[in-house]
């Protein structure tokens, strides 16, 4: 996995009990429990001093997000274009997120990937037969569409997200440099006690030198992957 900056796990964090990913020790963004699309979009995490961390940044990685998602066999092995379509799925769901906080057109290259994505996996049960079971419906996953299956499942929960009830919720994370969104619980718009700390010590540094807070809720779509954004 592609990891430019260490990260290390918040106690208070842990200690009331949130959500963590392996990776990092980053906690999950209220939400992204329940949305695996909005835990996508988050995979790529804008870190203090410019660095990121890339939860797909190889095939290596991809696989294993799939697979703690539950959208691959544990013994699937993802290429790198596979890999990369994952990521562009994402990026896909940013720009429409972004769109959906900031009150902006959808962006249309990002609905038609979102629903050629939709696309990817049949959508109605196939009248199968074998010798146990006899003439039955199921779905059709062959091993070979894993990533479509998987990018068709992501896609629908992206597109429930965001006509769903919970679409109002959605806000980006209002501490610097991180780049997550999550669904806003109270006037809580932090994804995390650590973003949280952060935020406030930000507001407490303004007041002391009167200068600005710093901390806005510029919601831009992309992650970067290199050492030099945000």
């Amino acid at each position: 996995m592609r990891k430019t900056g260490a990260v290390e796990p918040d106690e208070h964090e842990e200690a009331q009990g949130a959500v963590t990913s392996e990776e990092g020790g980053i906690p999950v963004a209220p939400g992204a429990d329940r949305y695996p699309a909005l835990d996508l979009a988050n995979s790529a995490v804008a870190l203090p001093g410019g660095q990121v961390l890339d939860l797909l940044g190889t095939p290596a990685a991809a696989t294993r997000w799939l697979v703690d998602h539950g959208l691959a066999p544990a013994e699937a092995e993802l290429r790198e274009t596979c890999a990369a379509q994952l990521r562009s799925l994402r990026e896909q769901i940013r720009a429409l997120v972004s769109s959906r906080v900031d009150g902006h057109p959808a962006p249309g290259s990002a609905l038609n990937g979102l629903n050629d994505a939709l696309t990817r996996a049949p959508a109605v049960s196939l009248l199968n037969w074998d010798a146990t079971r006899g003439l039955h419906r199921a779905l059709s996953h062959p091993t070979t569409r894993i990533v479509e299956r998987a990018l068709a499942t992501l896609a629908a929960d992206a597109a429930d997200l965001l006509t769903g009830s919970d679409a109002d919720r959605l806000t980006a994370c209002g501490s610097p440099p991180c780049n997550r969104y999550l669904l806003r619980h109270g006037r809580r718009h932090w994804c995390s006690t650590r973003c949280g700390d952060r935020a406030r010590a930000a507001r407490a540094y303004a007041r002391r030198t009167g200068t600005g807070t710093g901390t806005g809720t510029g919601t831009g779509t992309g992650t970067g992957t290199g050492t030099g954004e945000n």
